[in-house]
């Protein structure tokens, strides 16, 4: 395997998202660089800050630009980033109006807002995927409501359930993130500028115009100060991965559970074989849904220990971005893919649900017992009863139902209990709940402050 996952022609089918890891080559950040460079020397033409006629040269040499790749790679360990090196190439692409190349601006400016670009792009396309998982989750959940299983509580049968239920409460938690990242939007997509330390001293008094004049731009959002020090933004995106690969995990959790031999009531799709064992089809799917999941959840404590910066700018926590938090979104690309891939796999066995059911010997129906015993005698008396029988069936293999047939009062209605699906209790009411509340969804996300700007798709970064 190679040092990075993503780069391996094998393990990178895996791990990897052609789509999300496109925005995070070198080609698309630098593209993104001097796009910001662009849009900054054309806001601070049209607000007199530099000399008109300034940008169109300059914009005209950074669609034109390509870079010395070379020398940006050897100019990284002067500096520690590439910045430097680009905006001496730009301006010198650029004539004589490449003096105004970068004006009032630092590197991280460069490099945060060209990140938070791509950022916007990466998010749109899994708010988008989201909704796709959302409406396949919703259709499983409404075509298997009346889908009797075995719920299952620390691993054992409980009381039963439906999978369309079961469906319910995978699709809730994407809902919610889609909501999530509504929220959080507004908070960290949003434009860097803040020159040398954050005051904009080089533009004197246009600094805060140039700002919000680049956000629209740039069509991101306009921040109320420089957040140079301030990452929780980005440690608050990196929850956001976190949890949606948490989410997804627990759905590949599932699936891996249902698939096992002695349970095979649902199969993920995945056609994984075995080497020594032709009979098997290991559930691959899932299993890579948990790994990312834990992944994630390993990789987001770097972004919380990123949040601690120095001053007004600091440079290791900074550098522990750019190695972090690429990989999470990438690893959230595969699981957003493979997730799809999974339910839109799904193969559910309703028979062998019901046949789990029935293997408890009546254990599944115990607590619907103890309703029924408790409608004729104290409450207490009727789990002692209950729990003495349950011991029992489980010790000599016996039908639960039978055992307290023999001793229960003649008014009880064993009828009752013949069937599952009559302790359901509001399991249809929560699946209706479920899918009207994930269908009802977010507002769509937004550019920067402005309603009437372009949905995310439309943005002017190239797609790669």
């Amino acid at each position: 395997m190679t040092a990075s996952p993503f780069d391996s022609s094998l393990l990178g089918t895996l791990v990897s998202d052609s789509e999300t890891a496109e925005y995070f080559s070198d080609e698309t950040a630098v593209r993104a660089m001097l796009e910001f460079e662009a849009a900054l020397a054309a806001v601070q033409e049209r607000l007199e800050v530099i000399p008109a006629g300034s940008a169109a040269k300059i914009c005209r040499a950074a669609e034109a630009f390509e870079p010395d790749w070379a020398r940006l790679g050897t100019s990284m360990p002067a500096s520690g980033h590439p910045v430097t090196e680009l905006v001496r190439e730009l301006r010198e692409a650029a004539g004589p109006a490449g003096q105004y190349v970068h004006f009032g601006a630092t590197a991280q400016d460069v490099m945060d807002t060209a990140l938070v670009m791509r950022l916007s792009r990466v998010l749109a396309a899994f708010d988008r995927r989201l909704q796709d998982l959302v409406d396949i989750l919703a259709d499983h959940a409404d075509r298997h409501r009346n889908t009797v299983m075995a719920g299952r509580t620390r691993t054992q049968q409980a009381v039963p359930v439906t999978f369309g239920l079961k469906a319910a409460g995978w699709l809730l938690p994407l809902a919610r993130h889609r909501i999530r990242l509504a929220e959080l939007w507004p908070r960290t997509m949003t434009v860097q500028f803040g020159g040398a330390a954050g005051t904009l001293g080089t533009l004197g008094t246009n600094g805060l115009a140039v700002m919000q004049e680049l956000a629209r731009e740039l069509e991101l959002g306009a921040p109320a100060a420089p957040w140079h020090a301030q990452r929780d933004g980005f440690a608050e995106l990196a929850g956001w991965l976190s949890l949606l690969t948490g989410s997804l995990g627990k759905i590949g959790q599932d699936l891996a559970l249902m698939a096992q031999t002695e349970v095979a009531e649902a199969s993920d799709g995945s056609v994984g074989s075995s080497s020594a064992m032709p009979h098997k089809a290991n559930p691959v799917n899932s299993e890579l849904l948990v790994a990312i999941g834990r992944a994630n959840a390993t990789l987001l404590s770097s972004m919380h220990h990123a949040a601690i910066h120095e001053h007004e700018r600091g440079g290791s926590a900074w550098t522990l971005e750019w190695i972090t938090l690429p990989q999470m979104a990438t690893l959230a690309g595969a699981a957003l893919r493979t997730s799809r891939e999974a339910v839109c796999g799904l193969s559910v066995d309703p028979d062998r649900m019901a046949r789990n059911l029935s293997a408890s010997s009546g254990g599944v129906l115990a607590e619907s017992a103890k309703v029924l015993l408790a409608a004729t005698m104290p409450v207490d008396e009727a789990a002692r009863r209950v729990r003495e029988a349950s011991k029992q069936a489980r010790r000599t293999g016996s039908d639960l139902i039978e055992i307290l047939r023999r001793d229960a009062p003649a008014d009880v209605d064993w009828a009752a209990l013949s069937d599952p699906a009559n302790w359901l209790g509001s399991a249809n009411a929560f699946v209706d709940r479920a899918i009207a509340t994930a269908r009802a969804g977010p507002a769509p996300l937004r550019l920067g402050s402005d309603p009437e700007r372009p949905d995310p798709q439309e943005r002017r970064l190239t797609d790669p």
